[in-house]
């Protein structure tokens, strides 16, 4: 990937974070700064990478480049509530992520039900469904929360499908992680990462219903059933890769998604307790945001997006924790006080700086797909 690209991305995974302080300073407006907030690190930036790692080329394609240029109009058309415009690009965007798909895999995902495809291509076509789905779905929310009024439901509201948009990001780092696994050999190795690819991604559509729903108990079930499930492909994963350095980034980022469920987890518990609830639940929350879009998900999109670079010239445990540092302290510091929230800002775009241009040691393509999957 070109410098021009990696420092286009800088800025909007900068600026995504710059906008969730915004309302420090400028409370007095009646906009939705965490629309944007979300939309530039998950849709715009996350949703362009998925398609660029899932092609396989060197250079953005045609079709992802205007992804990224429709995606940034369908960013801005929502946080103006230009519901009508919104709604155009979300379906145009879904026909570029749907194209993309029926391509490269099929346009029934045949694969999920073949206990013998590679898991980290399941992983990648469940990341594009996911996409395109979101796409659609928060088109039909909007459709029906300004317009038709239809459905009633307290939990349907559009900030929460828009967070929806973060789990093709979770899908596809899953994917980058058992690329470089070891190929499973035996029948119940096999049966165990099949089993993590459905727990991940019908656990957290169940997950979703129950939020839905407001009911706190089995939320707090399926949380904890996704927990062993990142904790199980976790174990796989440090036993079934040699010693890479995208290793120690993607190990770097379970550990923040294992502390994200644990951080969800206690909020949902929270919820049972009104007197605590009101205390300590927006705290919990930020950082629970925070750890979930600038810790996991960033982990894998920045070995996406240094794949061919590998091993790069950084000292990667520094590196690391400064990470932590940044997102599970400053950034959520950042929303209450403005000096951390410059601190969180500026920190945050040196990590990406030094992520994204630091030097790499070889310059080897290899992207799985061009590979034949799963490595």
């Amino acid at each position: 990937m070109s410098n021009k690209l990696k420092s286009l991305f800088v800025f909007l995974m900068t600026t995504a974070l710059a906008f969730g302080f915004l309302h420090q300073f400028f409370g007095h407006v009646s906009l939705n700064f965490d629309r944007l907030h979300i939309f530039l690190f998950n849709l715009c930036s996350g949703g362009t990478i998925v398609l660029y790692y899932t092609e396989g080329l060197k250079h953005l394609s045609l079709k992802a480049s205007a992804f990224l240029v429709i995606s940034l109009c369908y960013a801005c058309f929502a946080f103006f509530e230009l519901y009508p415009l919104a709604i155009f690009c979300s379906l145009i965007l879904a026909g570029i992520v749907e194209s993309i798909r029926i391509r490269c895999f099929s346009f029934f995902p045949w694969d999920f039900f073949d206990a013998k495809a590679p898991i980290s291509k399941k992983f990648n076509q469940a990341s594009l469904l996911c996409l395109s789905m979101g796409l659609v779905i928060s088109s039909v929310v909007i459709v029906n929360n300004e317009y038709l009024h239809l459905v009633t439901i307290p939990k349907l509201k559009l900030d929460t499908f828009f967070l929806g948009f973060s789990f093709p990001l979770s899908l596809i780092t899953m994917s980058v992680m058992f690329s470089i696994m070891k190929p499973a050999r035996e029948s119940i190795s096999v049966f165990i990462r099949n089993l993590c690819f459905w727990t991940v991604n019908l656990g957290v559509i169940i997950f979703f219903m129950f939020i839905l729903l407001e009911k706190l108990a089995p939320q707090v079930l399926v949380t904890t059933l996704l927990f062993a499930c990142v904790g199980t492909i976790l174990y796989i994963f440090l036993n079934n890769v040699d010693s890479l350095q995208q290793k120690t980034f993607l190990t770097s980022g379970m550990l923040f998604l294992l502390y994200t469920a644990i951080s969800g987890i206690a909020y949902i518990i929270l919820e049972f307790f009104p007197m605590q609830y009101e205390q300590s639940s927006k705290l919990l929350l930020k950082i629970h945001s925070f750890t979930a879009l600038y810790g996991w998900n960033l982990s894998g999109l920045a070995v996406i997006l240094r794949y061919e670079d590998f091993p790069i010239r950084l000292h990667s445990r520094r590196l690391i924790l400064a990470h932590w540092i940044i997102v599970a302290f400053l950034a959520p510091m950042g929303y209450y006080y403005p000096l951390f929230a410059f601190l969180a800002t500026g920190g945050y775009c040196l990590l990406l700086c030094l992520l994204f241009f630091t030097r790499g040691k070889n310059n080897i393509n290899r992207s799985p797909l061009t590979q034949g999957g799963n490595l």
